[in-house]
Parts: C-alpha cells; structure tokens; sequence
C-alpha cells in the first residue's frame, strides 16, 4: 500500500523544517505495506532506542563503549538515558531552545556525540550533524541553509565553527546565535551545565512525520545537498536492513569507521544496535589495525566500513582473533570483487555489500552469507522495491543496464533544492546509479550514471575498469575517469596508487593497460595512466571523481 502526503499534525513550534519540504507533488511514493512499518502518530525515535530498554528492565545491558585518554570506558542504557536528560534540560532550559529548531553537531564518534544527537531528537529538535573534517565555507553553507540557530561543538573542533559565529568574518553565519562546547572542562561546557540538572526529561510529544534530521549528502559532486528525515525514517531503517539482511539482535557488538554524522554510520553505528537493545564501539580515531583489534577486544560480530578500509585490513587479518565477526558490511562506494575475494582468502567471511544513500537514509540493496552472488550488490531490502528503467522511465528486460530506481519506506525529500526534480520522477526515487537486473532479481553495480565513459561510441563503466586494474599486484587504489579526447569523444584515464616497492614506469603503464586487456574487453583499457600519492576521499571513503577530473583533466 501506498501512504498519501497526509501528514501527522506537526508538533514543533519552529515550522521550518515542515515549511521548507519539497511540493507533495516531487515526493516520491512510499510504501508501508509491512507490519514493522506500522507506527503510531505520536512516537518519539530516540525514546524507542533508549528509553524502552530502560522501561523493560535492560538498562543494565551495555550500550555504547568508548575510549577517552588511554583508557576505556562504557554507559550502559540506564547511563546513557541519563546523559541524554541532562543534555535534554540544557538544550531546552540553559540554551531556550523550542521543538523544530535546528541544532547543528559538531564532532567525531564518541559516546557523548552519541548523546548529544539522542537528547537533541528527543527534545524535538531538529539534528544537523556534520563531518568532523568540514571547514568554516562548508560549514557556512550548510549553516545557511537549514537556518541553524544553535550547535553543540567537540572542544577540539571549535576553530572552524568560531568563524561562522564572528561577525565580519567572511564565513560568518548569521542564523547562529549560539554554540557549546562538550569535551571540556570549561565552566561554561556542556558537562558543566549538565551536572546542573535531574537525570529525569520528558520526551517532546513528535509525531511520525515530524522531521527530526537533516542529513547533507558527503560531497561527491561538491554541491552537498540536506535530505530531511522523519522520526519514522530513523525507525524504519533499522527495522529493515539489519532485520532481515544481518538478522540483528541483542548479543551483536558493532565497529565501524563511517561518521555518526554520515546515515550509512548513524545507522550501523549508533541506530541499528540501540534499536535491537545491542551495543557499540565508538571510535574518534581508527586506522586499519584499531579497527581489527576493537573487533579482537570487543568480540566484535558487526563492522562497518567502505572498500578501501577492507583492502587495507586484509594483509593484516591474520594477526587478529576475528571469530566473533558475522557482518563485514561495505557500503559508500562500489565494492570491487577483487577486494571481496581477498578479504574472504584472508578470513573466511563473505561480506555484506549494500547500496543505499543519504537520499534513502540507509541501505536498501544487499544480500549477506548465502545468499551473496559474486559481481552482484544482492537483491532488494525487504520493505524496498527497485526496477531498472531507460530514459523514459519504462522498465527494461533482466540483462539490459539501465538507471536505479527504488521505492519504499524511505524516500528523497531535500531541503529547498531544485534537484529534488531531478531524484524523484514519476514517484520513483532515482539515485543517479547505471545497474543490471538479472533474472532472479540480484542488481549489479555498472557506475554512476554521470560517471560512464563515452569512448568511440562505447559505453564504459569506470568501476569495472577499476575492478580489473586493483587485481594487478602493484595497484594500491585506483580511480578511472573518462578525459576528453578530440578523436574518441573521451578516453579511459586511470589514476593509480602504487603499493610500495613499485614505482611509476613506461614499462609499468603497458603491463597495467596489458593486464586490463587480458581481464576485460581490450576497448576497456586505461589509454593513459597517471600515477598519484593518494587518491581524493569525502570524510566516508567515497572516491571524488569529480576532483579526480579536475586534478588530471
């Protein structure tokens, strides 16, 4: 069944938020037709994440571990409702903030972003949390565009944040009136004003369709976008995906790399395990090997993490314990094979490969365990239903690639941005990726739909090429982009990062372009490769092509 635009009477004071969704008529079509989905008018989301564990005897059970110092530390659901109170009476009281203000956050994952985010959602406020890496221009941006009136800042991020509250400053951000530091011992700190009130707070009465985040996309394209989400889409997406995919359930312990400020790690890190009453590992700071042993430490059964993370903890994985993990789940970018299959050589564990977006909130496409089928993303989300279409939106035969376009619980609505139009036609959600369907209904990946390369009039996935070039032995990472070419329209670049003990040759470019022919149709191949140190990344791992372009174009 479909749900009409009718929404629930809004419960916020500051209309903003309602005022400022997208005309009925660019809404996608939403689907609740299963009996999760089914919630009532007036429901707070982070009362179900927290408070109910509370209400049912669990608030001894651990909820979120940290690190602070050299030394570890967690807050168990009793504790962790009581920070988020006293953040709760802060927000409210001490900062007189109103239901439907937004409150910007500022910080990397720890416990206490954990809470403020929580108390934030449930005083009725409208969250916009932000990567730790954003300057003061970026930062601005998104200031004025969702009107942000208040933020709560980590102590050792508030460089970038002062300049958008000083006046002159060429950054400056008018809207915001205020901000609090956590993190800090200061008097005038957020843990100074929260010794100050009861462990005790009333949640704001919000209802369903009241909109509780506004999440702006990672910055692929380097326009960002804000994608608003209801309390219900917190819900939904974690009664879905880790439900019926990772089978989640009270005894799953999670890590993960992706920002609580980015959905893909709202949702795997913070999100998924309250909703299941499971627990998590917060970590501000994570390289490959602190990754592998917080899963050795913790008993680990979930991670989170994109591609390259992957790659990079596979040579090391025989030095861990890693019994305990069920779930390596990549999502933010395409997953080559070549990555999955070595880092099954080196575990034993298929990973759980998904597809979602800031769009949708999380992951809508994935298949785990068995049920993986190699070159393949997976099938459809229970909840979720996804169609291949051409141009004209007419749906294309099994085989055929054509664009993604899904429909479910969760959908597209951005923030005044006349892109809605262009992610949402004919109430189909179009996420801007070229995929196959086969037979049996599992979606492959092809490339972006702006990311195919033209070449001689042949079309060209640049993740395929990508796919070949990272099984040659001397490739670290790479990233193809198509150049113009006066003869051929565009030509297949490939940018590389060596591994160490390689360096850049005539004679390593033909072996590469050699080994490309040998794995994929020759009209394929890189016909210039460009050797770089790195590659660019958003804060999520997501390769920038678009920078990839300008730096080699």
């Amino acid at each position: 069944m479909t749900k009409p635009i009718a929404l629930a009477r809004s419960s916020h004071v500051d209309t903003f938020a309602r005022d400022h969704l997208p005309p009925a008529d660019q809404w996608p079509v939403f689907l609740f037709d299963r009996p999760e989905l089914q919630y009532p008018v007036q429901i707070n989301c982070a009362q179900e994440l927290v408070d109910r564990h509370v209400t049912q005897g669990l608030g001894d059970r651990v909820a979120l571990h940290g690190v602070h110092g050299q030394g570890a530390f967690h807050w168990t659901y009793a504790q962790l409702q009581a920070q988020i109170n006293r953040i709760g009476h802060v927000l409210t009281q001490d900062m007189g903030l109103v239901s439907g203000q937004r409150l910007l956050l500022r910080g990397g994952n720890s416990p206490m972003m954990a809470a403020c985010f929580l108390a934030a959602i449930k005083a009725g406020l409208v969250v916009v949390p932000t990567m730790p890496l954003l300057r003061a221009a970026e930062l601005k941006q998104i200031l004025d565009k969702a009107q942000v009136q208040a933020a709560l800042c980590d102590a050792e991020l508030a460089a970038e944040l002062t300049h958008c509250v000083t006046q002159g400053h060429a950054h400056h951000a008018p809207t915001l009136r205020q901000v609090m530091h956590f993190k800090t011992p200061s008097p005038d700190g957020l843990e100074a004003h929260m010794h100050r009130h009861a462990a005790t707070f009333n949640a704001h009465p919000t209802s369903c369709d009241d909109v509780c985040l506004i999440a702006f996309t990672s910055g692929t394209t380097g326009q960002p976008k804000g994608t608003m989400h209801f309390h219900r889409d917190v819900l939904a997406m974690c009664d879905l995906f880790p439900r019926h995919v990772l089978h989640m359930d009270a005894s799953d312990v999670v890590c993960g790399s992706p920002p609580i400020a980015f959905t893909f790690g709202l949702g795997g890190l913070l999100a998924f395990p309250l909703r299941y009453g499971a627990s998590a590992v917060l970590l501000e700071k994570y390289t490959p090997e602190t990754l592998l042993q917080t899963i050795q430490t913790y008993g680990v059964t979930q991670c989170y993490t994109a591609p390259t993370m992957y790659r990079q903890m596979t040579p090391l994985a025989a030095s861990f314990a890693l019994q305990t993990l069920k779930h390596a789940v990549s999502a933010g970018e395409a997953l080559p094979d070549a990555t999955r299959q070595l880092w099954k050589q080196a575990t034993g564990i298929e990973m759980t490969d998904g597809i979602g977006g800031t769009e949708m909130i999380h992951i809508y496409i994935s298949s785990a365990g068995v049920d993986v089928r190699a070159g393949s993303i997976g099938k459809v989300v229970p909840g979720y239903v996804a169609q291949i279409v051409d141009e004209q939106m007419q749906p294309v035969r099994p085989g055929v690639v054509g664009r993604l376009a899904v429909r479910g619980p969760t959908g597209c609505r951005y923030l005044d941005d006349a892109r809605q139009q262009d992610y949402v036609k004919d109430g189909w959600n179009l996420p801007g990726d070229s995929f196959v369907m086969d037979a049996e209904g599992y979606f492959s990946y092809q490339a972006r739909n702006d990311d195919m390369i033209i070449s001689a009039g042949y079309n060209i996935a640049g993740p395929e090429v990508e796919g070949a070039l990272m099984l040659h032995p001397a490739v670290a990472e790479c990233g193809v982009v198509g150049v113009p070419d006066e003869e051929r329209g565009q030509i297949v670049q490939a940018c590389v990062v060596l591994k160490s003990g390689y360096l850049p040759s005539p004679q390593l470019t033909a072996d590469l372009q050699s080994f490309v022919k040998q794995a994929i149709a020759p009209f394929k191949y890189p016909r210039s490769v460009v050797y770089l140190d790195t590659l660019p990344r958003t804060e999520t791992g997501k390769l920038q092509r678009f920078k990839l372009r300008q730096m080699v174009g």
